[in-house]
């Protein structure tokens, strides 16, 4: 028997939340890149934890190709160019 079995199909239930998980924690980048455009800065953000998030956030894309979850890849692309946004800000603004 294999240790992981992917489950064939989810509860339409699970399928939402995690659907409202992902476009919550995606869009939650908007406003702190909306906010370092508007005021030129970024001196506040910390570029080491930002790249920390954004290496990880790429793990998490490789992860759903591997496992071939298109929700995963999708959301954690999006947030990875939020996040990849952000690092090139701190980096223009710093």
């Amino acid at each position: 028997m294999r240790a992981f079995q992917k489950v064939a199909a989810l509860n339409p239930l699970y399928e939402l939340v995690g659907s409202l998980a992902a476009c919550i924690t995606t869009l939650a980048w908007l406003p702190q890149i909306v906010k370092i455009l508007r005021e030129r800065q970024a001196k506040d953000i910390s570029l080491v934890t930002t790249a920390a998030l954004a290496s990880g956030v790429f793990l998490w894309i490789v992860y759903g190709l591997a496992i071939g979850s298109l929700p995963v890849i999708l959301a954690n692309t999006v947030s990875f160019l939020f996040i990849a946004a952000i690092v090139g800000l701190k980096l223009r603004f710093g």
